[in-house]
């Protein structure tokens, strides 16, 4: 490899290379960085091997002795070591054969229609009452559980993304850094026109406004913060005692968004559409950049397997046909 350059300015140009085209790189971004850091110092005359790469992922700073917290440091590498090749093609990639394979996808916890109304119940109860708050999570978590945004993305709505004459949501600049349009059902259009009229009562509107905006103190008016939202759902999930059935350490927001397509895909089969060519509408509608990370959200529900058994023995009853 070159020596006039550094393995920082590396670094740096092919972050600034793939943020351009659209990746957020943030946990690999900060891998990469301290990777590039950790060559330079060492001062290397020699091509990057994976024993160099295997002794930086060992040395984390939270100092893990887990295989597979150093294996996902690793991984975070792979496509960063393939763009130096074009600069030096000795540079070797690392694979999964060095510290093992990182777990597979973990199960989300997909709720029943139940656990859903009891979720936007508890939270319409939040105090103090009367108040804003518990009509601000009610209405936050149902717009989620009923479109599918991301947490993210339902926060940083601002007042002016929310057209209720269209019943339409323009979510701008999420991930990818791509904006979207949302169609919302009428009884989504309602429940958030209802949310704005009593929030107007409590604040001044201008353009800046969030749609969802905290409701005390010095919060009053301001967004609310992801940290924020966390904390209130944990408590009510505690509060509610779920039984988990995914693989995570209880039921998250997040899973609102994988149940939301899942619910959909069992519509379409309920109502006898074919799901193969909607499924690129609805990779489309929940904002994935490709069609796969939505198939990826699909999860092996009891109602949605029942299904696929229907189709199953109607498939392998279908009568051979003979040739002669």
């Amino acid at each position: 490899m070159s020596t006039h350059i550094t393995m920082q300015t590396h670094a740096s140009n092919y972050l600034s290379e793939r943020r351009r085209l659209g990746f957020a790189l943030r946990s690999p971004g900060y891998s990469v960085t301290s990777f590039a850091r950790y060559v330079d110092a060492l001062n290397l005359q020699e091509p990057l091997t994976v024993e160099i790469m295997a002794d930086w992922a060992r040395q984390d700073t939270g100092n893990s002795d887990n295989p597979a917290t150093w294996a996902r440091r690793l991984k975070n590498l792979r496509s960063f070591t393939r763009y130096l090749q074009q600069f030096e093609p000795r540079t070797e990639v690392p694979d999964d054969s060095i510290f093992g394979r990182i777990g597979q996808r973990l199960a989300p916890h997909i709720y029943s229609e139940l656990e859903i109304i009891d979720l936007l119940a508890a939270a319409r109860c939040l105090g103090p009452s009367p108040g804003l708050r518990g009509v601000t999570y009610e209405t936050l978590f149902g717009l989620i559980a009923s479109t599918g945004l991301r947490v993210s993305e339902a926060v940083h709505l601002l007042d002016t993304d929310v057209d209720l004459k269209s019943g339409m949501l323009t979510v701008r600049q999420t991930k990818f850094a791509k904006s979207r349009y949302v169609p919302l059902h009428p009884s989504t259009t309602e429940a958030l026109r209802q949310y704005r009229l009593l929030r107007n009562l409590h604040i001044e509107v201008s353009d800046e406004t969030p749609f969802f905006v905290g409701t005390r103190g010095r919060r009053l008016g301001h967004g609310l913060s992801l940290r924020q939202v966390c904390r209130v759902f944990i408590s009510l999930r505690d509060q509610l005692g779920w039984i988990n059935r995914g693989a995570h350490n209880g039921p998250r927001i997040h899973d609102l968004r994988h149940t939301f397509v899942v619910r959909r895909v069992m519509l379409w089969h309920a109502q006898g559409v074919d799901v193969d060519p909607q499924m690129l509408a609805l990779s489309t509608y929940v904002g994935h950049a490709m069609v796969t990370n939505t198939y990826w959200y699909l999860t092996g529900v009891p109602e949605l397997m029942a299904v696929a058994a229907v189709k199953f023995e109607a498939f392998t009853q279908v009568p051979e046909v003979c040739h002669v």
